[in-house]
């Protein structure tokens, strides 16, 4: 049961609903507002989205798979594929056999392609930091370790058919 408290002229729901869903529907705006900072401030740095994730992989988790980066960035193999050839032909990355499979190809970083995600990673992270300001190191500490503790229980729930 809800129920409307006034608190400053704004409607707010009964704050000792601690279930579930309202859990979900106050991370799912929370996700939204910080969705809309993240993207503009990555659009901000003339770089496209599913290019600054790749990028972004590459430069935190160094030279990968085609398709460990597009599992890691949640593309499609064919997304995955377009963006690797896009971002070949501008001279970001580069592409090689595996030395292991040469079936598949791993992917790296080019000096150009590390220069601009260098500064545009930094132009990001300067905004989300300033996003995130409202919680301190230690509330922002403590948000990480919950969110994924309740993502890897959410994780086992959904593979078990719970």
């Amino acid at each position: 049961m809800y129920l409307d408290v006034k608190i400053i002229g704004v409607a707010r729901k009964d704050p000792s609903d601690v279930s579930g869903t309202h859990a979900w529907l106050v991370m799912f705006k929370a996700y939204r507002a910080l969705e809309r900072r993240a993207r503009g401030s990555i659009e901000a740095t003339g770089v496209g989205f599913s290019d600054f994730g790749i990028l972004e992989a590459l430069l935190h988790k160094g030279p990968q798979r085609v398709n460990e980066i597009g599992r890691r960035i949640e593309l499609t193999s064919g997304s995955i594929s377009t963006a690797v050839d896009r971002m070949e032909s501008r001279g970001l990355v580069k592409r090689a056999s595996d030395p292991h499979d040469r079936r598949a190809s791993v992917v790296d970083l080019t000096a150009k392609g590390r220069t601009l995600i260098t500064e545009a990673f930094r132009e990001h992270k300067a905004a989300m930091d300033l996003a995130a300001d409202a919680l301190s190191a230690t509330e922002r500490a403590t948000l990480i370790r919950l969110l994924k503790k309740l993502g890897m229980s959410a994780d086992r729930r959904s593979s078990d058919g719970n």
